[in-house]
């Protein structure tokens, strides 16, 4: 058996590990959520929606064969690089705010990504695949591993790297929503899109976002730390 998993009896210290990670995600998810709330009800001085300041962004940058749709549910919005779609969901589409404006702008930022051919979108979208595989084959591999026992150590080792395939593809999304952001913000400015201190709110409502792929890039790191504590390199113990 796996010494390091059975040995702690009933408490196991790296579990610790997994609590962390998801207490940043909350906390990540908590802060883009009041973030985005304070600002959606501060209206941006050009009364533009978010549909309509994301139609002006992508016509400025000469992209017109990407269409806009609206969305239900609430922080749904994204953009599909297979259909050229912008999907923002309702109170985005439909909100004259600073923090709609923010979010359909960063949307736009990937739609720009892909009309420039930006590398690391361009690596994200051929790692969604295996990313996939990774994501549906990691944790199935380590149950039935650990169920076998003795031959079951490869299938457990097997496992682990696919989960590196899930955090692999989480810090490649990083730099890319990081630089949608950022191309959203220098956008909004210099087309006046958004004036004066409108310009700062919506770099917080980005920034809070931001911070839920860290918190998520942050998570599955321990995750695998903890995995790699407790089987890495782990042989049966007869």
């Amino acid at each position: 058996m796996y010494g390091g998993y059975y040995g702690y009896g009933f408490f196991d210290p790296t579990m610790l590990l997994v609590l962390i990670g998801a207490l940043l995600s909350m906390w990540a998810s908590a802060r883009v959520k009041s973030t985005f709330s304070k600002y959606s009800r501060v209206r941006s001085m050009t009364g533009m929606t978010g549909a309509e300041a994301a139609r002006r962004l992508l016509n400025s940058q000469g992209i017109f064969d990407v269409s806009i749709e609206a969305v239900p549910g609430q922080l749904t919005d994204h953009y599909d690089p297979r259909t050229k779609t912008l999907r923002l969901s309702e109170p985005v589409y439909r909100s004259a705010s600073v923090s709609a404006i923010g979010v359909a702008a960063h949307e736009c930022g990937h739609a720009i990504q892909d009309n420039v051919g930006y590398v690391p979108l361009k690596l994200r979208g051929a790692f969604v695949p295996v990313a996939n595989l990774g994501s549906q084959l990691s944790w199935p591999l380590i149950l039935i591993g650990l169920i076998i026992g003795g031959m079951g150590s490869t299938m457990v080792n097997i496992g682990i790297w696919m989960f590196v395939l899930v955090v692999l593809f989480q810090v490649i999304t990083l730099p890319v929503e990081l630089n949608a952001s950022r191309r959203a913000v220098v956008l909004l400015d210099q087309m006046g899109i958004l004036h004066g201190e409108e310009v700062g709110q919506t770099r917080k409502v980005l920034g809070a976002a931001a911070l839920t792929y860290v918190a998520a890039v942050a998570a599955s790191i321990l995750q695998l730390l903890r995995l790699v504590i407790l089987f890495g390199g782990r042989r049966d113990r007869d």
